[in-house]
């Protein structure tokens, strides 16, 4: 006895083919139900292959957004170091003024 999925009846009432419930088939309705159930694959194949893409797009998408986030942090970070620095730089030049400004301490050198 022939056993035909939901999908199978559907596809083959589209192609306006009615198939005996019973085997052995024709050379002609075997093709067609091969062709039919080549359709059915492809379909399956087409929707896996856009689930697959979906998933990878999704993927790529929460790695932009956590790049994103973590280049903000680092801008942030950045921003804090240079004017970390920037005082830095200037308590360094003050304390270079300071030190300029006092005399030189001048020594006396004795030859034997």
């Amino acid at each position: 006895q022939l056993r035909l999925t939901e999908e199978e009846k559907r596809l083959l009432a589209q192609e306006g083919v009615t198939l005996p419930g019973v085997l052995p088939l024709t050379q002609a309705e075997e093709r067609l139900l091969k062709k039919v159930r080549r359709k059915i694959r492809n379909k399956q194949s087409a929707q896996d292959s856009r689930r697959r893409r979906k998933e990878y797009l999704d993927g790529l998408e929460s790695r932009a957004a956590a790049c994103s986030a973590l280049n903000l942090e680092l801008r942030k970070k950045v921003q804090e170091l240079e004017r970390s620095n920037g005082s830095l730089l200037r308590q360094l030049q003050a304390l270079i003024k300071e030190t300029s400004t006092k005399p030189a301490q001048t020594g006396t050198c004795v030859l034997v």
